[in-house]
């Protein structure tokens, strides 16, 4: 069997290997501590679950329209007008199954073969891959821990050809855990308006923010900016509801239909009875979720300092998801290499950075329980320090 060109170019995704080897380490007896997946450590709150239940009972079981159930799609409206000053109605919103494949679709509706995407580097590990699946062109544009990992509007400038066709922004950030400030939203608007080009707005950490952070979706910069924006979310890292693949894509209306068309022929509607849960995360009370946010603060401290007091070590403060990106170049080891004797020698699991394009970094998450944290990390330490 010959397969296809395409997945030859498609590289599988690392993070969930590594997961998948710590995990397998941790079901043999081996204790390991693992700050690999991005994946909130809590229940899905009972609200949430109770709604799911309550819809099985009442036979939501059937399937729905490929564009999602009409109440979840105007209850995410209504968030994205009330919360994010987006002026979207029900006809501007997909329902998908999770975050990711709202990304996927986008890229399949919007790129042709010989468009340019434009990629802060690091980034998230299935972007290019997207990309790439579309028949689209990654320009990758590498950014510095001394610019807190962030693409400056010059940067930006620079990196737009007569081929763009669209450009990626992700705040709170993964790998990074960092926030583009409001101003530095605008900033960015601005070279997007100029230029005329599209982007997509990945706001999926957008409820895990620190010490005061604040999120600033770019559609909601100017009218101008929000004909050119598309907005990606999920309920999976703010609601603790990764396994129920509930995400959505707000955007025109020729776009979302054409979305919707190719979702139409994958994998049809997200599973009913979860779109139910997912219209009472949005108009449930959001304690649980502060709760959990407030968790997270406290471990993402713990671990900020802890990783200060490791020689070798340095790190900008994220203000947001629960990431921290070390780089560990005085250690004079690239990130594959770090995170295998890292996890063979001390049994703690990090993802390489390399899978996010930056070799010189490794990524760590904090969605994890603080014993988990506090013991890693002491190990983390020792592991350095044998190093320089």
């Amino acid at each position: 069997m010959k397969l296809s060109a395409r997945v030859g170019q498609v590289t599988p995704s690392m993070t969930l290997a590594i997961a998948a080897k710590a995990k397998a380490l941790k079901n043999s007896g081996v204790d390991v501590c693992s700050f690999t997946t991005g994946e909130p450590d809590f229940a899905t709150p009972d609200f949430i679950v109770a709604a799911a239940k309550k819809a099985l009972d009442e036979g939501k079981t059937k399937y729905g329209p490929a564009a999602g159930e009409p109440q979840l799609r105007e209850a995410i409206a209504h968030k994205l007008q009330t919360e994010n000053g987006l002026c979207y109605g029900a006809e501007n919103v997909i329902v998908t199954n999770g975050g990711k494949q709202s990304l996927f679709n986008l890229m399949l509706a919007l790129i042709e073969p010989g468009d340019e995407v434009i990629i802060p580097t690091p980034y998230w590990l299935s972007y290019p891959e997207m990309v790439t699946i579309a028949g689209g062109k990654s320009v990758l544009v590498p950014t510095s821990q001394e610019n807190d990992y962030k693409i400056t509007p010059a940067q930006l400038r620079q990196a737009i050809t007569p081929q763009t066709k669209l450009f990626v922004l992700n705040s709170p950030a993964n790998p990074t855990g960092m926030v583009y400030s409001p101003d530095e939203i605008r900033a960015l608007a601005a070279v997007v308006v100029e230029a005329n080009i599209d982007v997509v707005s990945d706001e999926i950490y957008e409820k895990l923010l620190y010490d005061g952070a604040k999120h600033l979706s770019m559609g909601a910069v100017s009218p101008e900016v929000f004909e050119r924006t598309i907005t990606s979310n999920g309920f999976a890292k703010g609601y603790a509801m990764t396994g129920w693949r509930v995400g959505y894509l707000a955007g025109p209306v020729d776009l979302i239909k054409a979305v919707s068309a190719i979702q139409s022929h994958s994998t049809s509607n997200v599973c009913t009875f979860a779109q139910y849960g997912a219209i009472a995360a949005l108009s449930g009370d959001q304690t649980a979720i502060e709760v959990m946010r407030q968790a997270f603060a406290e471990r993402r401290q713990y671990m900020l300092d802890a990783l200060k007091a490791i020689p070798g070590l340095t790190c900008s403060k994220p203000d947001g998801a629960f990431y921290i990106f070390p780089d560990i170049q005085q250690t004079g080891l690239k990130s594959l290499d770090f995170c295998s004797a890292l996890l063979e020698d001390y049994q703690v699991a990090a993802i390489p950075g390399i899978a996010f394009g930056a070799d010189d970094n490794v990524r760590l998450s904090y969605a994890t329980d603080m014993e988990t944290i506090k013991k890693g990390m002491d190990r983390l330490d020792k592991f350095v320090r044998s190093r320089i």
